[in-house]
Order: structure tokens, then sequence, then C-alpha cells
């Protein structure tokens, strides 16, 4: 039986994040320390690109950054799929701003 990984809080966590961390039991073991919210942010930060090939790079930069030290992906805005907590400012911004260049 596969081991149980941790997900985040709205979001369940995907098979290709699933593959890399178990792949790499040091990231695995970081992955495990970092909270659920810090989590979320990974797999929402990851889930949120449009292309596969970026995709594949988040993945692996979730490995790598995490044994980096790195326990949030820098410069994301936040997860947007939380309902436990209204849009910050800022995330309201930012999510106008991608809206109006389509």
């Amino acid at each position: 039986m596969a081991k149980k990984i941790s997900g985040g809080v709205a979001h369940e966590l995907p098979e290709d994040v699933r593959k890399a961390l178990t792949a790499d039991a040091k990231a695995l073991a970081l992955w495990e320390d970092i909270t659920p919210l810090a989590r979320n942010e990974w797999i929402c930060w990851t889930i949120s690109v449009k292309s596969p090939e970026k995709r594949k790079e988040h993945v692996a930069r979730i490995v790598s950054q995490l044994k980096e030290g790195k326990r949030r992906p820098c410069c994301w805005i936040g997860c947007v799929h939380r309902k436990d907590k209204a849009l910050s400012p800022s995330q309201k911004f930012i999510l106008q701003s991608r809206s109006k260049a389509r």
C-alpha cells in the first residue's frame, strides 16, 4: 500500500507531485514538515499554470526548492481557491489585471 502524502487545505495532492515527492526521500520529509497552508500554496502554484511544460517545471521546482530550504513558492499571490478567507486586495488586483489582458 502506498504511503499517504499530505495535501493542502483546498487542494488534494496531484499525482505528478506525488510521484516527484515519492522519488526523493529528503523532499518528501521536507514536504511533510511544512504546514498544510504551505503545501496548498505549492499545489496551487503548480496546477495554475497553463502549459504541460511549465507544469513539469513547477513540479521539479517543488522538489529542488524544498531542498534549498524554501517553504512556499516565491512571488506567488497565494491560492485563490481557498474558501476559508476572502481574497486580499493584492490578489484581487492581480486577478483583475489578468482578466483585462485576455
